[in-house]
């Protein structure tokens, strides 16, 4: 905890992104992380868009791949850089899997749309697909799994019909969610059982949220300027990675220090940019969109300590909250990547 304790105490002014990428240092901050990027990759074949979503302590990648003819399959990207083939879940009745999370025993975890046109969750190990739903649930997304087989996701439940989050640890299913959200979504949970995921309130916002091993939700968490907030993961720390959007309609990558400064990062070039997970070593995956070509490409970042400390936003006072409005059943939020 010194690192984070020595970020957090850190003054939170502004400094400009250089052009490679590194974020400049903050005058007043003696020791601070900085950004390096390491890689960026595509899943092979013309026009692919390459979506990654999490990252192991091993350095593999999962994710997902959207072709040219609009489908989308998972993928795993090995720490060689080697790609598995396409995953597809054998149940798909329609050209839809993606991948969503994976752990140290690359165990991939994802969702799927079934005949009905609603999603499935699915785990695949080596070769082998194992399909997954929560009980009394119309929908189950499988969003995220730790190095013990525990995993986080959302689901729609039938009594209800309003999405929430759910945790399965130790095979005991915990079903919750954000205060007046109509959605709320659980992207990955650490070895601690600390959640995190985003939930969009009456009015169509997202906004990020970590939950304690103890139910305790700490909600909104927005950088100061954020128009949408989403977080997809969190690693051992419970450093936190996102992206956020502003008024000017760009997106940019986040990293989440609790309890209240934010680290953000922009592809150079880009004006959307999105970190999904982050691994033990603070290794972090995730995308930009090429605005020439408007095709997603693959980035590996390394997040190191360094005296070149970076461009630092502090949380967003919350704002009142607002009543939700209580969806249809027939209607599920498709997660975010």
């Amino acid at each position: 905890m010194k690192i984070l304790l020595r970020l957090v105490s850190c003054a939170a002014g502004l400094a400009a992104l250089s052009l490679t990428g590194a974020l400049a240092q903050s005058p007043d901050s003696p020791l601070a992380f900085s950004f390096q990027l390491v890689t960026t990759f595509d899943y092979p074949g013309t026009g692919n868009q390459t979506r990654p979503q999490k990252i192991n302590d091993l350095g593999d990648i999962a994710g997902l791949f959207v072709d040219t003819s609009a489908a989308s399959f998972g993928f795993m990207r090995l720490n060689n850089g080697s790609f598995s083939h396409p995953i597809a879940d054998p149940n798909a009745t329609t050209n839809f899997t993606e991948g969503r999370g994976i752990n140290n025993a690359r165990l991939v975890c994802g969702d799927y749309l079934d005949s009905a046109g609603a999603f499935e969750g699915f785990f695949l190990s080596g070769h082998t697909y194992t399909n997954y739903v929560v009980p009394n649930s119309t929908t189950t997304i499988v969003l995220g799994v730790n190095n013990v087989g525990d995993f986080s996701g959302s689901n729609i439940p039938t009594s209800t019909g309003i999405q929430g989050a759910f945790l399965s640890i130790g095979g005991t299913v915990t079903e919750f969610a954000v205060t007046s959200a109509t959605a709320t979504l659980a992207y990955q949970l650490n070895a601690t059982n600390t959640s995190c995921g985003y939930y969009i309130d009456a009015s169509g916002v997202t906004h990020g949220y970590y939950r304690d091993p103890d139910g305790t939700i700490h909600s909104p968490i927005d950088p100061v300027g954020s128009t949408g907030t989403i977080l997809f993961g969190n690693n051992d720390r419970n450093l936190i990675v996102g992206r956020y959007s502003d008024s000017a309609g760009a997106t940019h990558a986040i990293v989440f220090l609790p309890p209240n400064r934010f680290l953000v990062y922009d592809f150079p070039g880009a004006t959307f940019t999105s970190f999904n997970g982050i691994n033990r070593a603070n290794t972090i995956t995730g995308r930009y969109t090429d605005p020439s070509t408007a095709i997603d490409h693959g980035i590996i970042v390394q997040l190191v300590r360094s005296a070149a400390g970076g461009v630092m936003l502090p949380l967003a006072p919350p704002s009142a909250p607002a009543k939700a409005a209580v969806p249809q059943q027939a209607v599920q939020v498709a997660p975010a990547y």
